[in-house]
C-alpha cells in the first residue's frame, strides 16, 4: 500500500518509523511519503490559511494551496483521499477492513479551522474518490495524530504486517463485541490469582470462559455494541448470559430491559 500524508507538519509522521509500521516500511509492504503542504503555497510567507467567510474565531485553509498539492501528488492516478474530521462519519474497525483494500491513500491533514469545504467537491468533479472520516466525540488540533490513529488500525490488517496474524482474530470489535480480559504468568501475584480456568487445559471451557468474558464486558462498557447483534450471533450460552445481564431477546436483536 502506498500512503501519501499531506501536513504543514510531515516530521510528524517520523512516529511511523517505529514498530510494525516501521518494519513494514522497510519490508516494502508499505511506501510512506511526508508531504509539506507549504510547499505549494505562494508568497514570501507561504501563508496556507486566510479568515472564515462570514466573521468567527480561528482560521480556514486555502483551497487553492490544497488544490495544488493534490493535483501533484495524485496526477493521473486513482487513490483514495481522505481526511480527518470531527463532522465526518464515525471510523470503526469496518472502515478500517473497507480501507485496507485500498493500494493507495492520500491523507489531507488540516489544521486551524479546517480546510474550505470546497476543496471535496472539487476532488469530486475530478472524478477522485473522497471519504471523510471521525474518531470520536472530542476535538483535536490537527489531523496528523487522527491520520496516525486511523492508518495503524488499517495497516495492521494488510497481509504480512503483524507477526501473528491470527491475534486478529479475537481482538475487540472484530465479532462485534469488546475483547475479554488478558493475562499472563505468574497464576498469582501480589495476591490476585488469574481465573483458574484459563490452566485447566480445557480449551473448550476457556472459549466459553472468555465468551462470557467478553459479553459482561461489552455489556457494562458498550452496551451499543450488543444492541447491534443480531439472533444468528448468539449461541445458546450467549442468550442465557444476556438474559441474565438484563436482555430482551424477544426481537430481531438485544434490546435491554427497563
Amino acid at each position: 500500500m502506498r500512503i501519501d500524508l499531506i501536513s504543514i507538519f510531515p516530521s510528524y509522521f517520523d512516529v511511523l518509523k517505529v514498530g510494525l509500521f516501521g518494519k513494514a516500511i522497510e519490508n516494502g509492504t508499505l511506501e510512506v511519503n511526508a508531504i509539506d503542504l507549504r510547499n505549494f503555497a505562494q508568497g514570501v510567507h507561504r501563508s496556507v490559511d486566510d479568515t472564515p467567510l462570514g466573521g468567527g474565531a480561528g482560521m480556514v485553509m486555502k483551497p487553492e494551496v490544497w488544490a495544488r498539492a493534490l493535483e501533484s501528488v495524485i496526477g493521473a492516478g486513482d487513490p483514495l483521499i481522505t481526511y480527518p474530521s470531527a463532522s465526518s462519519p464515525l471510523f470503526t474497525q469496518k472502515t478500517a477492513h473497507e480501507l485496507s483494500k485500498e493500494k493507495w491513500i492520500v491523507v489531507c491533514c488540516g489544521r486551524y479551522e479546517g480546510i474550505d469545504e470546497r476543496v471535496w467537491r472539487w476532488c469530486r468533479d475530478k472524478g477522485w474518490r473522497v471519504m471523510g472520516f471521525c474518531l470520536g466525540d472530542y476535538i483535536l488540533s490537527g489531523g496528523e495524530s487522527a491520520a496516525c490513529v486511523m492508518l495503524e488500525a488499517v495497516c495492521r490488517l494488510l497481509p504480512g504486517f503483524m507477526g501473528n496474524a491470527a491475534s486478529l482474530e479475537e481482538e475487540s470489535y472484530e465479532n462485534g463485541l469488546l475483547e475479554h480480559n488478558q493475562y499472563t504468568r505468574p497464576f498469582s501475584w501480589r495476591g490476585m490469582d488469574a481465573p483458574k480456568v484459563l490452566i485447566s487445559g480445557d480449551h473448550g471451557k476457556v472459549d466459553r470462559y472468555r465468551r462470557d468474558e467478553s459479553l459482561k464486558k461489552t455489556d457494562r462498557y458498550r452496551p451499543d455494541l450488543i444492541e447491534r447483534l443480531s439472533r444468528s450471533d448468539l449461541d445458546k450460552a450467549d442468550i442465557k448470559l444476556l438474559k441474565d445481564l438484563g436482555w430482551d431477546l424477544e426481537g430481531d436483536r438485544p434490546k435491554k430491559e427497563q
